[in-house]
């Protein structure tokens, strides 16, 4: 029986177990969003701009392993999505972005917001493709399904003309595709275990795609078994219990210089899925370019990404889980040499997080964290977009459970609440806690909106020093005195939370802030927390003075 484009990528989403969808509509693809009405097993999600659609995606797919779907229109809605189209492309996220486009007969005459989804989105997503008929509808959506997820995941943008969706054809969708997992070379699981045997300091970095919550619990077994101190990279620090004995801490920005140290003096790094980038290796400088002094054994999926910047002496080819799979076969010394190293790597990562830093002002972040921390439940949730704000987070909160951290590595502004809409709908039972600057969260405030409609007891945190703090950083290192730009004049966000219908209110002193989060957390709905702190105060380790 024939059925419409629309019906046919509905077909799609269903066949690949696709349960969530956002989007803001558009008239491009109305086809699509009227099958969608008949499947119900589908969530639609809508967003109110589409760099918040395309944020949500991202982060509902780090949460649950499987692609993000988002749908935008033509022109100026996909132009909206490109900021968590780059999301998904630095983080590794798989994301297919169904685009509406214009009919075909008008192609090529600068058509209402008629745009070339190739030039448009270039080497940014793994694969840009407009479908040219109804017919193939199956196919594009079977490779988009495959390219997202398969190697390095990332994003695929797929563009729909109206006339395609609208069109007919009498075709069956394609069954689920199946992502393709790269297994590693016996010989280099060999090699690693003489290399192992033969080091003195050896250390871990962990991060990248394709981990889910058993993954974890073998990784941990693995470093057991090894006595082996395990850093996770750059917004990855769910990927090893923060608690756990072996812990050296995170690899990021505002790195504790005792870790920065050890990686530079290890005779051996394992990177475990991390590509190494310059957050995770402070700016390029923790290895030498192009070899780096320490022995370096590289595992990623994506075979391009092994010698991408650094060369490394092993390279393996291999999925997380592949990996750990086949070192369980290797044989671990008895007493390794390196065991006391481990120690001193946690015993240092403890006293740089055990206790906040004294910071000007009557509000301490570092101490509204450490409540965070010690309060929350272990499966809570926690997003945050970029700003000198999440130096914070990410020094003092400490990770016990995997998908506890949802944050771009791209370091993109205004992620924290579209993420946060995405985690309480994928995980509605747990505890979610979107963090934000106030730069930050006027990127996606609207989203507020979303929350409401969707009735989201989320809580949103809010802090305000009145100026993009990151930038105002930099600017006082490299232009001291001469502020330029950073300024921020903002709106009273406990009146503008409580027009979209949360419950809100504004802490000035530390102790303020824990009365004001168990009335939150007691409360059904969403709730906003504006924090106030001194503008002086720009990270752990850093005032304006």
């Amino acid at each position: 029986m024939a059925k419409s484009g629309g019906q046919l990528v509905v077909d799609a989403l269903v066949e690949n177990g696709v349960t969530q969808v956002f989007g803001v509509p558009g008239e491009s693809y109305l086809p699509v969003l009227d099958a969608l009405r008949d499947a119900p097993q589908i969530r639609l999600t809508i967003a109110r701009q589409e760099g918040g659609a395309a944020m949500m995606a991202d982060a509902h797919a780090k949460l649950t392993g499987r692609p993000g779907i988002c749908l935008v229109t033509r022109g100026p809605g996909a132009a909206n999505a490109y900021a968590g189209v780059h999301v998904a492309a630095q983080d590794s996220t798989p994301m297919i972005v169904l685009m509406g486009q214009v009919a075909r007969g008008d192609m090529d005459r600068e058509a209402f917001q008629e745009v070339d989804v190739k030039a448009m989105f270039g080497d940014q997503v793994k694969w840009a493709a407009q479908v040219g008929s109804t017919e193939r509808l199956p196919e594009y959506l079977a490779r988009a399904f495959s390219i997202a997820q398969s190697g390095r995941p990332g994003p695929v943008v797929l563009a729909l003309p109206e006339d395609v969706l609208s069109g007919t054809a009498d075709v069956a969708a394609a069954p689920a595709s199946q992502p393709v997992s790269a297994h590693p070379d016996p010989e280099a699981i060999r090699r690693l275990g003489d290399m192992l045997h033969a080091a003195e300091r050896p250390l871990v970095i962990a991060s990248g795609p394709g981990w889910d919550a058993e993954l974890v619990d073998r990784f941990v077994a693995f470093a057991e078994r090894w006595s082996l101190p395990v850093s996770c990279a750059f917004r990855a620090q769910d990927r090893f219990p923060n608690t756990h004995a072996n812990y050296a801490g995170d690899a990021g920005l505002g790195i504790n210089p005792a870790l920065a140290d050890a990686i530079r003096n290890s005779d051996l790094v394992i990177a475990l899925g991390a590509r190494l980038g310059d957050c995770t290796t402070s700016g390029y400088t923790l290895f030498e370019t192009p070899v780096p002094r320490q022995t370096l054994v590289h595992i990623h999926p994506e075979p391009d990404e092994l010698g991408h910047v650094f060369q490394p002496a092993l390279p393996i080819a291999a999925s997380v889980g592949a990996f750990l799979a086949a070192v369980e076969a290797l044989e671990a010394p008895r007493d390794p040499v390196w065991a006391k190293w481990t120690a001193q790597l946690n015993t240092a990562y403890r006293g740089w997080t055990d206790h906040a830093t004294a910071m000007p002002g009557t509000f301490n972040l570092g101490e509204a964290i450490i409540w965070l921390r010690e309060n929350l439940a272990d499966d809570a949730i926690l997003t945050n977009g970029a700003g000198n704000y999440a130096a914070w987070l990410h020094r003092f909160y400490r990770h016990r459970r995997y998908r506890t951290q949802v944050a771009p590595t791209s370091g993109s502004m205004g992620y924290g609440l579209p993420a946060a809409v995405a985690a309480k709908l994928a995980e509605p039972g747990r505890p979610v806690v979107a963090l934000a600057g106030d730069g930050c969260l006027q990127m996606t405030v609207q989203e507020l909106g979303t929350v409401a409609q969707e009735r989201l007891g989320i809580i949103v945190l809010v802090v305000n020093n009145s100026m993009y703090g990151t930038i105002r950083m930099h600017q006082e290192m490299h232009y001291p005195g001469r502020i330029s730009g950073t300024s921020l004049d903002n709106p009273d966000f406990v009146a503008l939370a409580r027009a979209y219908g949360l419950e809100a209110e504004r802490v000035a002193e530390t102790g303020q802030f824990a009365p004001a989060m168990h009335r939150a957390l007691g409360h059904k709905g969403a709730s906003l927390i504006e924090i106030v702190t001194d503008p002086r105060a720009l990270s752990p380790t850093r005032t304006l003075d």
